[in-house]
């Protein structure tokens, strides 16, 4: 990447890990302490997917900023999501960022559990190219979304959570050029990582308990 860290963001949206309020469609399937491990052991691997990119990283959390965790201040800049609806809070994040001077900026959950740094350093360096890149989600959605500049109306009128977001979104950009990277899978439902290897541990620990 060509790119300078101080011209290319990261932001990563993440919720303060409590049990009984992350990973609540997983719950209802495994419990709110088996989600609440999984939804932790999500987090660990958005720190090991992102700490070495070379770009700035700001984590911006849903309640309010921890000191003491596993996003560390010397990697991560710590912000506090602004905003009523997911669509506002994700705007003024993106906002923020392109007034602080960054060109490229991208923004990812904290809960893809298929995402990797070359993911990651391949949607960076689609976006010095595009006006806009995009990670589908197998569920309609999107698991990353980046810009060089700001296009409010992809945060307006979308019912998020919902399979219409990313087709809502195309038709919000359809007048511009877009770069893609190939489609992942979210981890919202139990279905979504039941058979998956490295989820076998939870599932074990629950027969267990």
């Amino acid at each position: 990447m060509s790119l300078k860290p101080t011209e290319a963001l990261l932001i990563i949206f993440t919720r303060n890990p409590e049990p009984g309020k992350v990973k609540t469609r997983l719950a209802i399937d495994i419990g709110n302490n088996a989600a609440f491990e999984i939804y932790k052991f999500l987090l660990n691997h958005t720190v090991s997917v992102t700490k070495n990119l070379a770009v700035s990283k700001e984590i911006y959390y849903s309640e309010t900023i921890a000191n003491n965790d596993i996003w560390k201040p010397e990697i991560y800049s710590k912000n506090l999501q602004q905003g009523k609806e997911l669509g506002e809070r994700m705007k003024n994040a993106f906002k923020e960022g392109f007034e602080n001077g960054y060109k490229n900026i991208i923004i990812i959950g904290s809960d893809l559990y298929d995402l990797n740094q070359e993911d990651l350093e391949k949607a960076f360096q689609l976006l010095q190219e595009k006006d806009a890149v995009i990670g589908p989600a197998t569920d309609g959605g999107y698991y990353l979304l980046g810009m060089n500049q700001l296009f409010p109306e992809v945060f307006q009128e979308k019912e998020w959570g919902t399979s219409s977001v990313l087709e809502d979104t195309l038709k919000d950009l359809k007048e511009k050029n877009i770069g893609f990277l190939e489609a992942r899978n979210d981890v919202d439902y139990y279905s979504d990582i039941k058979d998956h290897k490295d989820f076998q541990q939870f599932f074990n620990k629950l027969k267990n308990d």
